[in-house]
């Protein structure tokens, strides 16, 4: 017995999943169907895949190293699919993205525009995730080109620089702060602060910041996005940090002040991440080459 894609994909959806009976469900099979095909896979391959329990399913060791072959397998299966597929009507490839906000917030729209101008037969599937995330996703082949902000990591990818990325402070006009032409870390501590979701490139610096300093974030909400936390700050939630790029284009509509800090964190950078430079298609590394043309155009003007 071989092993067949739709076996596979089955699989990665148990995994993600973490039970059969939702993978059966987002699959619309039944669950004996999906279970079958599990029990199929470790009996050609002669090893334990899942580790049952009355709370779902975990991959075992074994069944970690079958779903990174497997995601391969399921995506160069769909990407020769895709791009036959496209001759047909002059596409000539798709490009796999994953960025974080700050990316997608700030540069992105131009520079992807740009490049749709310029190849309009090229594909983006542009998907928002966190740095961690990000990292992760390219390391294991879900996504062709990551865009994240440079931290310490160990996925094994090659990282390219992009821009910068300046952090501000967001406030009303008639905050103590706003008469302040900079602050400090700690001066931000003593108020209610508009955070944006957890595990967010941003979030992580300032909790990491507080605990140097053996205090607490006074973290009033969360949000998923630039625009909500500064709609917050302007509705007297709290202060903020944000993308300099950001918080001066929302400042702007919301009658807010951005606020420098003065801090070595709050100077970021964001990189490209890809598995390897010598293997990546030509259309990916045909966007990665046009988003540093990009950045270095937008330096030449500063």
């Amino acid at each position: 017995m071989k092993l067949d894609p739709t076996s596979l994909r089955l699989f990665i959806a148990v995994v993600e999943e973490g039970s059969i009976a939702q993978a059966a469900r987002r699959e619309h099979l039944v669950a004996a169907a999906v279970s079958k095909r599990v029990a199929e896979l470790e009996a050609i391959l002669r090893a334990p895949l899942l580790k049952r329990s009355h709370r779902g399913v975990v991959p075992t060791e074994a069944g970690l190293t079958l779903l990174r072959l497997a995601r391969h397998v399921v995506h160069t299966l769909e990407d020769t699919y895709a791009q036959m597929v496209d001759f047909a009507v002059g596409v000539r490839g798709q490009v796999r993205v994953f960025a974080n906000i700050s990316a997608i917030t700030q540069f992105l729209p131009e520079d992807l525009a740009t490049f749709s101008r310029l190849h309009p037969q090229v594909q983006i599937a542009l998907e928002e995730r966190n740095s961690a995330d990000i990292l992760k996703a390219v390391a294991q082949n879900e996504a062709d080109v990551g865009i994240y902000t440079a931290l310490a990591h160990n996925e094994d990818v090659e990282t390219l620089d992009y821009e910068h990325d300046d952090l501000v402070l967001v406030v009303r006009k008639d905050h103590p702060l706003a008469r302040r032409s900079n602050v400090k870390f700690d001066d931000l501590l003593d108020w209610d602060l508009v955070g944006l979701r957890e595990g967010s490139a941003i979030n992580k610096a300032l909790e990491e910041g507080a605990a140097r300093l053996g205090k607490s974030l006074r973290i009033k909400v969360h949000v998923t996005g630039y625009d909500a936390l500064c709609l917050m700050v302007g509705a007297g939630m709290g202060i903020a940090v944000a993308p300099r790029h950001c918080a001066r284009f929302y400042a702007a509509e919301l009658n807010l002040l951005e606020v420098a800090l003065d801090d070595p964190w709050s100077r970021r950078k964001l990189s490209i991440c890809v598995r390897a430079l010598a293997s990546l298609p030509p259309v990916a590394r045909l966007l990665v080459d046009h988003l540093q043309d990009c950045s270095a155009a937008r330096r030449g003007s500063l």
